[in-house]
C-alpha cells in the first residue's frame, strides 16, 4: 500500500486524477485507476528494496498482465467510457533505495490489451 499511495501521489502531481485503487473483479486486479485529459490509465504498481532481479518495473508476468486486463475491462464498462476515452495500461515502479528514498519509474503503454510488450 506505501507504494500504491506513493505512485498515486507521483501520478497526481504530474496532473493525473485517481479514479480508483484496487478496483477488483472476478479474474482481476488493477492497482490504480487515473486519468488525464480523454486518456485512462490502468497502472500496476510494483516495488522492490533490491534490484537483484532487475527493476520492478520488469517484473509483470504475462498472467498478471492478462488479469490486469480483466479487471480494467470491467472496470470501463462500469464506468461507461471504453467509447469515450482513450485506455492504456501502464506500470509504475518503485525502487527503494539503502537510504529508504524512492527511484520511480513510469511505463506508459507497458502493455497492450492482449498483455503483449512492445
Amino acid at each position: 500500500m506505501r507504494a500504491e499511495s506513493l505512485a498515486a501521489a507521483w501520478l497526481e502531481e504530474r496532473g493525473w486524477t485517481i479514479l480508483a485503487r484496487n478496483h477488483r473483479c472476478r479474474g482481476g486486479e488493477v492497482d490504480l485507476v487515473a486519468a488525464r485529459e480523454r486518456t485512462i490509465a490502468f497502472v500496476e504498481v510494483r516495488s522492490r528494496s533490491r534490484d537483484d532481479f532487475g527493476h520492478p518495473v520488469e517484473s509483470v508476468s504475462q498472467s498478471k498482465r492478462r488479469r490486469i486486463v480483466r479487471a480494467a475491462v470491467d472496470w470501463a464498462r462500469r464506468a461507461g467510457v471504453i467509447e469515450s476515452h482513450f485506455l492504456r495500461f501502464d506500470v509504475i515502479g518503485i525502487l527503494y533505495r539503502d537510504d529508504g528514498s524512492p527511484e520511480i519509474r513510469h511505463i506508459e503503454g507497458a502493455f497492450d490489451a492482449e498483455g503483449r510488450v512492445d
